[in-house]
């Protein structure tokens, strides 16, 4: 007989960045292949709940993550996430585990696409996904300067005080604003909920690599149309829900200045690597291999 546990509660607490980063990689790689049934999520109430599910067949393990999102609330995410397998499952906080795994895709694709001695970070906003968003750069491109930019100072500043144990050889510093912050970036990552583009693409160097993971709904955008018309190439983590949730792929699309057949999901660039030339940007939704990916580290 097949002894199975149940284990009510898991943290993550020992999870390394490094570690999450190889485990989302996999996972892409793994949807590509047609390893995952993936559902798109549901979203209610005006995608304030959002739950996601995914299921692995060659492990027979499935990750279902319920998550409820408010804006003007501290924190802004809370949920949970259970993980079953052949062996039993177990539940975690999904905060965690989603800045954890937001992260780590974020890694995998400035791995892919930032230039080889990119050093130089631009992040926009403060809030709960900034931190593993430098982790995550910096794990791919070791970090010689981060400058960050947020509408409250004091988050920025709070932010980068919270990181200098981990950086201590990073020169940080808060920009006076969004186009101050990217002028000489390297690499630049945007987590806000904004509805307006944060910055022109003229702010941008003519080589960068552009991360966008803060918008869900098709409402907001963080990202100037010119750049996806323009860049190099426009990755995405799945065709399917960026067209449903990410309001600026949507806006280029539909206007006719970004072609569909042009959008690249990142298990296929993982596959076939993309030249690091000019601008390259990564927009991500978030989909539930990655949350599969990093609880699948803590069975």
């Amino acid at each position: 007989m097949v002894r199975r546990e149940f284990h009510p509660v898991v943290t993550i607490r020992t999870m390394t960045m490094p570690a999450a980063i190889a485990a989302v990689r996999e996972a892409f790689a793994g949807l590509t292949a047609g390893e995952f049934d993936l559902p798109p999520r549901h979203a209610f109430g005006d995608s304030r709940s959002l739950v996601m599910a995914v299921h692995h067949r060659p492990t027979a393990s499935t990750a279902v993550k319920v998550v409820s999102i408010e804006l003007e609330r501290d924190p802004v995410i809370t949920g949970t996430l259970v993980y079953s397998h052949p062996g039993g499952q177990f539940v975690t906080d999904a905060v965690p585990l989603t800045t954890l795994r937001t992260g780590a895709v974020v890694g995998v694709a400035t791995d892919l696409l930032a230039e080889e001695d990119a050093s130089h970070l631009a992040l926009l906003g403060a809030g709960a996904q900034a931190a593993d968003q430098v982790r995550a750069v910096h794990a791919v491109r070791p970090l010689k300067k981060l400058v960050v930019f947020n509408r409250n100072p004091g988050k920025a500043e709070a932010l980068l005080e919270g990181l200098r144990d981990e950086l201590p050889d990073t020169v940080m510093d808060v920009a006076s604003g969004a186009e101050d912050a990217v002028d000489s970036a390297d690499v630049v990552c945007c987590a806000t909920a904004s509805t307006v583009p944060l910055f022109s693409c003229d702010a941008l160097k003519e080589r960068v690599h552009v991360n966008a993971i803060g918008s869900y709904r098709p409402v907001m955008r963080e990202l100037p149309q010119e750049l996806l018309a323009t860049a190099e190439v426009v990755v995405v983590d799945q065709v399917e829900a960026a067209l449903s949730e990410a309001g600026e792929i949507i806006r280029a699309v539909r206007s006719g200045v970004l072609r569909l057949e042009a959008l690249v999901e990142l298990g296929a660039a993982l596959g076939n690597p993309p030249l690091r030339q000019g601008r390259t940007v990564f927009k991500s939704v978030g989909v539930a291999v990655q949350d599969w990916a990093v609880a699948r580290l803590l069975a």
